[in-house]
């Protein structure tokens, strides 16, 4: 009896599950549907699912009026610039508060963390003039500087928590051998650290390729990535959702793809002690 419980009760769970997953994905499957539609078909009420005529007008005319190679090197750019600089300040920070903290190294997690909490709107016009002022308005260098900070204190959370794991007498030992701090994070814990640091990495790129606020605001056309690719859709006589949905498909493509084939590596990172 409890066997059949017990086959019963994961039979639920994985139907629950399957609901659940299909539910966050839904979205995401009826964006790349509408890609397909004419703008009849998209605006068609009651909506159609599948029994549409399928076209692939919206990418031809989305790749004839954008430079869709230009905002995807651009997207790719800024990401990669982000994580790599991010890599190298969170390391040596999370290090630092996981295996030299002082009694002030929570309140200044907390206080890091605590900066994500504010609004982005509130602080606009002052990065604005400061931008405009060191001419950094529409370049690769201030998006790459503002996308690395905004993201930089979740890097730190998600590093030092993962460290935090590694027994400390590994890394001494390595210093009674004669190794430098140096080192130390580069031959002894960044190896061992490999799965929270890929996750971090993941975490980091999908936000940095996702973030719209400060692209569409710091940007026009010479650094504007694929969220500005999107933006560009919507017109004031009103959104073309066809056409919209093409280009959000095309945005949002490699980045789906990236997490597909990296989920183990995620999944791995995330739940062995990089985010608790």
């Amino acid at each position: 009896m409890s066997r059949q419980h017990s086959l019963s009760r994961r039979i639920t769970m994985t139907t629950i599950a399957y609901l659940f997953a299909f539910m966050i994905f839904f979205p995401v499957l009826w964006m790349i549907i509408t890609s397909f539609k004419s703008e009849i078909d998209a605006f068609a009420l009651p909506p159609k699912f599948l029994f549409f005529h399928w076209t692939l007008e919206n990418y031809i005319t989305v790749q004839g009026r954008s430079n869709y190679p230009l905002f995807a090197a651009n997207s790719v750019i800024l990401a990669g610039g982000a994580t790599l600089l991010g890599l190298l300040v969170g390391i040596p920070a999370a290090w630092a508060m996981a295996f030299a903290p002082t009694k002030n190294t929570k309140q200044i997690l907390l206080w890091m963390l605590s900066t994500k909490m504010m609004p982005a709107v509130g602080v606009l016009m002052p990065i604005y003039w400061i931008f405009l002022k060191l001419h950094m308005l529409d370049t690769h260098i201030g998006l790459i500087v503002i996308l690395f900070l905004g993201n930089l204190p979740i890097m730190i959370w998600m590093l030092y928590t993962y460290f935090k794991e590694i027994p400390v007498e590994i890394l001494e030992a390595a210093r009674m051998d004669g190794a430098t701090r140096w080192k130390e994070i580069v031959f002894v814990l960044a190896p061992m650290a490999v799965p929270g640091i890929a996750s971090t990495v993941l975490l980091n790129v999908i936000l940095s390729w996702n973030e719209a606020f400060w692209t569409l605001n710091l940007t026009t056309t010479s650094a504007a990535p694929l969220t500005a690719f999107i933006a560009s859709y919507s017109a004031p006589e009103g959104l073309f959702w066809a056409k919209l949905s093409a280009a959000s498909t095309m945005a949002v493509a490699p980045i789906l793809l990236l997490g597909w084939f990296s989920q183990k590596q995620l999944v791995r990172g995330l739940t062995f002690g990089a985010v608790k």
